[in-house]
């Protein structure tokens, strides 16, 4: 079946009963009984055929490894034997077709040996209920003449941390009660040095509403908030998932936990009479919530899988109600867990198209959260420009390693490799020389174009290995370093990045030439013949890539870029070699587009500056609205047209610059989630857009509607749709707490449009 998601993780109901009577378990306690009908204890019949229909599930999705959870009742009590039994045939059923993950979730009373050691052979791996101390885990975790349970739960948490069962050691479940003191439920919990701690909101429903002591609709939220404040003063020493989850979720990543987040269910529970149900929880709320009419002798787990209940918890933001599609927290919180929806509709039905019964305590526990750590989720790339270079080299030395990798076997490109490695280990100068180069931005372009080759299976000669050799050569002319450097020409040229454009022969000429570093320049040897060229030299045949130091104290030279073939980057074709005079005439406009930007918007132009270490003259002059481009890949690059004025050259250096930066920061920082299929209304396009599109928009327009203002020539209605743009993005789920800072930074800087 098409669009179907595959069940990743299965729940084995082992055995029916349990040796506590928990007053807060959703199997006894509430509204489904169906528990009374069906047998103690699995059958081997149905662990036979269960094993079966899962291992022709993971071959017929192609899944790498599927989880079983060994569940009850209490899944202890169903003995040594009947769960070995179900250990070795799973085991036999998956053996080469998925990797097997057995757990199991217990109780702890009956924890003993005998099972760690069938535990141990299989690999089973163990978690334990466990609300806390005594006075916690006695609230409601006690035997059925009231007895407590928790001395045995210790005795049985021991026993699993010694050797030689530590290894099998899951983690703890919590029921949260507000009644408990939070922070000795977590010391408890802490104290006996879990994996990880899960702390699980008490299933409760519309109808059945949790218990709040206060009346306040926050309770839950406070208690965890308090938890959360507690974990971080200890220095976060154990792993907990539910705070690890929003973490997660509040950086773009994804849910860790199925109560949270809009992850599509990949989990089907297996009765102990072979019943297929959805997720056990939704026994809270109504009898037969739960079922699907299938067990596994007559249905297929695919046939589950299409069931309407389990594919509505398969829908993501689609699935959650429309109150929920309007929250702003609704990645992070994806509704709550399904069951926590439920309410009973008029007609007798039960739905679950309602904001969980813990809505307000998701959503003060989510801001709370962020809250406390926005400043420490917040990628530094943002507010230092320093650190967003450092990002994007660290980056370009990823992908370049990651080429180097496709390119075992070929010999130039290792000898250029081994030349670079020489450079790095030479000391300063060399460091500092190759840092040069690599934050060349179309370095990064070469790259990349050379990555996707290689994926489409495309032929590029020696152009990758002549380019690495060519970068190393310019890294050693840099360093002044007295290494050997080679580089292949073709058509009588070679280009050493950062430094210029040689010509050595006739146009298709090939060859290789040695350089080196001399005194008062570079030399090369070509044959016998030995050349000086650099910047003292006065050959005609060296083309230096020149520069523009823009005004200002503290204003870093910029390379004029236009004799690089990667320079091909942007939207429209760059010019030729400029001539001298015009190079000395486009700098004039330069520096007088750059003092425009400055008088009419200073701290814009500012931030402009900041990171540009390229212009490219591009063909042509302004188009509309006579904005600059951004190189593809080239962090650091913009592309202006040579034959714009210099109000448009302003203009093109002010909006390229944003373009370039936060395509710069949305490649080494979160900004967004991509897992959503958000849309958005957008005051300047006739259709919603992502919210990628969006941000875009509105970081160039701020700017832009800021220049024009000063420059009196105000857009109408500018503000107004900025602000609209912003309230949008306020409100947008998908944003991470970089770009909710970067929203709020946005605004700060709108009111220079509105001033």
């Amino acid at each position: 079946m098409t669009g179907l998601i595959a069940f990743r993780e299965i729940v084995l109901k082992v055995h029916s009963r349990c040796d506590l009577a928990c007053d807060h378990c959703y199997v006894y306690e509430h509204a489904d009984q169906s528990w009374r009908a069906r047998p103690k204890v699995i059958s081997s019949e149905v662990i036979s055929q269960t094993a079966s229909r899962l291992a022709e599930h993971a071959r017929d999705h192609a899944l790498p490894s599927v989880t079983v959870i060994l569940h009850g009742g209490e899944p202890l009590l169903a003995g040594t034997a009947r769960l070995r039994l179900v250990c070795e045939e799973f085991t036999r059923a998956l053996a080469g077709t998925a990797a097997l993950d057995l757990r199991i979730h217990t109780n702890g009373l009956q924890l003993s040996r005998r099972y760690l050691d069938l535990f141990a052979e299989f690999g089973v791996r163990v978690g334990i209920s466990l609300d806390g101390d005594r006075a916690a885990n006695d609230r409601h975790r006690r035997f059925a003449d009231g007895r407590t349970s928790h001395p045995l739960v210790l005795a049985a948490v021991a026993l699993l941390r010694s050797e030689p069962y530590r290894r099998l050691y899951q983690g703890l479940l919590c029921t949260v009660d507000v009644a408990n003191d939070p922070v000795a439920v977590l010391d408890a919990l802490v104290e006996l040095e879990p994996p990880r701690v899960d702390f699980l909101l008490p299933h409760a429903t519309w109808e059945n509403p949790p218990v709040r002591p206060d009346g306040a609709p926050d309770a839950y939220a406070r208690w965890l908030l308090r938890v959360f404040d507690h974990w971080e003063r200890l220095g976060r020493p154990v792993s907990v998932r539910l705070f690890e989850s929003l973490l997660s979720t509040l950086r773009g990543g994804p849910s860790l936990t199925e109560s949270l987040g809009l992850a599509p269910t990949d989990l089907v529970v297996v009765e102990t009479d072979g019943t297929l149900e959805q997720v056990d929880s939704l026994k809270s709320a109504y009898e037969g919530a739960a079922a699907t009419g299938f067990d596994v002798f007559g249905h297929s787990f695919d046939e589950v899988a299409a069931h309407p209940g389990v594919r509505a918890r398969q829908l993501g933001l689609a699935g959650v109600s429309a109150t929920c599609r309007r929250c702003p927290v609704v990645r992070s919180c994806g509704g709550g867990l399904y069951t926590h929806r439920y309410r009973a509709d008029p007609d007798g039905g039960g739905g679950f198209d309602h904001p969980s019964v813990y809505c307000t305590d998701l959503r003060e526990l989510i801001d709370g959260v962020e809250g406390r750590t926005a400043s420490r989720q917040t990628a530094p790339e943002l507010t230092d420009p320093a650190e967003l270079a450092r990002s994007q080299e660290r980056l370009t030395r990823v992908l370049l390693a990651r080429l180097n990798a496709d390119r075992t076997g070929d010999p130039d490109w290792a000898r250029s490799w081994e030349l670079l490695a020489r450079v790095e280990r030479s000391g300063e100068p060399g460091a500092n020389a190759l840092g040069a180069v690599l934050d060349h931005p179309f370095t990064r372009t070469w790259v990349l174009e050379a990555l996707d080759a290689g994926r489409d299976g495309r032929p590029d000669g020696d152009g990758a290995a002549r380019r690495l050799a060519a970068l190393a050569a310019a890294a050693v002319l840099r360093g002044g370093l007295d290494l050997p450097a080679e580089v292949p020409y073709r058509d009588g040229e070679v280009y050493l990045p950062t430094l210029g454009l040689l010509r050595l022969g006739e146009p298709g000429t090939r060859g290789r030439a040695a350089v080196r570093a001399t005194g008062t320049g570079y030399a090369v040897r070509d044959g016998r013949a030995e050349h000086r060229f650099g910047p003292a030299a006065g050959d005609a045949r060296w083309l230096p890539v020149r520069s523009w130091s823009p005004p200002g104290p503290d204003a870093a030279p910029v390379a004029l870029e236009d004799l690089d073939s990667y320079r091909n980057c942007f939207a429209r074709p760059p010019r030729l070699r400029l001539g001298a005079g015009e190079a000395e005439e486009w700098r004039g406009r330069l520096d007088a587009a750059w003092a425009l930007l400055h008088t009419a918007v200073p701290e814009f132009a500012r931030a402009a500056a900041a990171g540009l270490t390229t212009l490219t003259p591009l063909a042509g002059g302004p188009r509309a609205p006579g904005w600059g481009e951004a190189g593809r890949h080239g962090p650091g690059a913009l592309g202006v047209p040579y034959g714009a004025g210099v109000r448009e050259t302003a203009l093109a250096l002010l909006t390229g610059r944003r373009r370039a930066r936060l395509r710069a920061l949305a490649e080494v920082a979160d900004l967004y989630a991509l897992d959503g299929q958000w849309q958005h209304p957008s005051p300047w396009r006739e259709r919603p857009v992502p919210v990628s599109r969006l941000l875009a928009d509105v970081h160039e327009r701020v700017a832009v509607a800021a220049y024009r203002r000063a420059t009196a020539a105000p857009e109408p209605g500018a503000s107004d749709r900025i602000q609209r743009a912003l309230d949008r993005l306020a409100g947008a789920a998908e944003l991470t707490s970089t770009g909710k800072r970067l929203v709020a930074e946005l605004r700060w800087e709108s009111k220079a449009v509105d001033a």
